[in-house]
């Protein structure tokens, strides 16, 4: 029977005679053609509808994962054909979404740490989007921001959160134990080893002893940077100094290890267990809650009188994959999230952990970090954050962490360690460079 056609008695038409049996197979044929149209309706609909999948790491601050869920519900609500598919990725992150990279596997939108590095560009694994920063738009971003997005003079991405790094301290440890605020990192040897008595250790740095944590913080405090003007230049005094300095912290004792959580996490310093802690400025919600106002901060101290205080400039920022079926429409999901829609960076940055919004109006206007710590961590953050440039990619800081792991794990020669991953460094950068 052709879409449509009844199935009625043609004599009992002509004759102008319908009986209920004729009636009822009317009623269905009609049913029945509803239906199909309907049905054919919605697989039309659902053909035009688009799915994009997101990738976030594991924040550790509690209600994130819920927000962002929720975020990709209010984008599908407003804009029905595009459903988001938002995976909370846990364990290590960076490994899991490089394979997905490799794979040609990568989802639409994803988070890459503080800012993507050259090997993204030249690999073609992520789109340019210049087009997010139109004059106005543009100068609500701080420079430092903008800076560490663009590569051969395209912006790649949004900054989602900007973090920084805090030594966080107890004041009453510090005051029973006659010490004060560190300055140097001499002084961070030394009240390290009067803090550490019994179940207490002086300093938190990470379960690996600072290696990672410390990794670029040490030579940013000694004056040393890691490249410039395309080129690897640590290979110095001042980087060996620091890296010493760090292995001696750990020899000494005065170094928490076997910490439940990592140094991102501000547990230990909240239960007791280290009387200070490198940790960031989103913990200092946990942190209060923990111990009150019993807590003091500091930028990393200056490495000596030749040093100068530092932090990182940290956070995370969102790219549209080069790979993804859908660019246009990853694009404008990651506008409306990240660009137009405010409500979604002030409480993506304020309500679970503490951030710095991005964007400068809106950083302005956070109430809660106007005041107190919170407010000295800011002004810290703009005064001594710093940042690797785009060409440091993963390999080079493998390179070097296996080298600090040697100096402070194994007590091998820190200048010779430095020099041997600085000549690897070397051959990496070529390679990147062509």
């Amino acid at each position: 029977m052709a879409y449509g056609q009844s199935s009625i008695d043609v004599r009992s038409w002509r004759n102008g005679k319908l009986t209920r049996r004729d009636l009822m197979k009317t009623a269905l044929a009609s049913a029945g053609a509803i239906l199909v149209g309907a049905a054919a309706e919605e697989a039309a609909q659902a053909a035009n509808k688009i799915t994009l999948t997101q990738w976030y790491h594991q924040y550790g601050e509690q209600g994130t994962e819920q927000a962002v869920m929720r975020y990709a519900q209010e984008y599908t609500k407003a804009n029905p054909d595009v459903q988001v598919k938002v995976t909370w990725v846990l364990g290590d992150y960076g490994t899991k979404l490089n394979t997905a990279l490799a794979a040609g596997q990568a989802p639409d939108v994803f988070e890459y740490g503080t800012a993507p590095n050259l090997d993204l560009v030249k690999q073609g694994q992520i789109v340019p989007t210049d087009d997010f920063y139109p004059p106005d738009i543009k100068k609500d971003y701080a420079s430092f921001d903008l800076d560490s997005l663009t590569i051969d003079g395209h912006i790649y991405g949004v900054k989602i959160v900007d973090d920084t790094g805090l030594l966080y301290y107890r004041k009453s440890m510090l005051d029973k134990a006659g010490v004060k605020p560190p300055t140097t990192m001499e002084e961070v040897i030394a009240a390290a080893k009067t803090l550490t008595k019994g179940n207490v250790k002086g300093i938190f740095l990470g379960n690996d002893g600072g290696v990672s944590a410390m990794l670029n913080i040490l030579p940013w405090s000694a004056g040393s940077k890691f490249m410039e003007n395309n080129q690897i230049v640590f290979n110095n005094a001042r980087t060996v100094a620091a890296y010493e300095a760090l292995a001696q912290l750990n020899k000494d004792g005065s170094v928490l290890t076997g910490s439940p959580t990592d140094w991102w996490d501000p547990s230990a310093f909240t239960q007791g267990l280290a009387a200070m802690q490198w940790t960031g400025l989103w913990a200092m919600p946990g942190i209060k809650k923990g111990v009150g106002d019993d807590f003091g901060v500091l930028p990393w101290p200056a490495f000596d009188a030749q040093g100068h205080p530092t932090t990182f400039l940290g956070g995370w920022a969102e790219e549209v994959s080069a790979k993804s079926k859908n660019i246009d429409a990853a694009k404008a999901y990651v506008k409306w999230l990240w660009i137009d829609n405010a409500a979604v960076q002030k409480d993506f940055n304020l309500s679970y952990g503490f951030h710095v919004p991005p964007r400068l109006s809106l950083a302005a206007e956070a109430e809660p970090l106007k005041s107190g710590p919170a407010l000295e961590a800011v002004n810290y953050f703009h005064q001594y954050a710093e940042i690797t440039p785009p060409a440091w990619d993963s390999a080079m800081g493998t390179i070097l962490t296996d080298a600090v792991t040697s100096i402070v794990k194994n007590g091998s020669s820190a200048a010779d360690q430095v020099k041997s991953a600085a000549d690897k460094c070397d051959a990496e950068l070529k390679r990147e460079l062509g």
